[in-house]
């Protein structure tokens, strides 16, 4: 699922997440800002599910579709 990285991992950190989903941490925080992804506060870390990932990743095909 994740190239170069552990993917029964539950939670992502902002670096892993980027790179899931190949984009930059930059676009990513900017992504996360704007609540345009799913994202968790644990403490004063942010983590990124991975199911909800994608979950969003399979929202954004079915738009693309219709």
């Amino acid at each position: 699922m994740y190239p170069n990285d552990r993917t029964d991992q539950l939670l992502l950190t902002p670096r892993q997440a980027a790179q899931a989903l190949q984009v930059s941490e930059r676009k990513l925080w900017s992504m996360k800002a704007s609540g345009e992804i799913p994202y968790l506060i644990l403490g004063r870390s942010v983590r990124y599910p991975a199911a909800n990932l994608q979950q969003w990743i399979e929202e954004r095909m079915k738009e693309e579709r219709q």
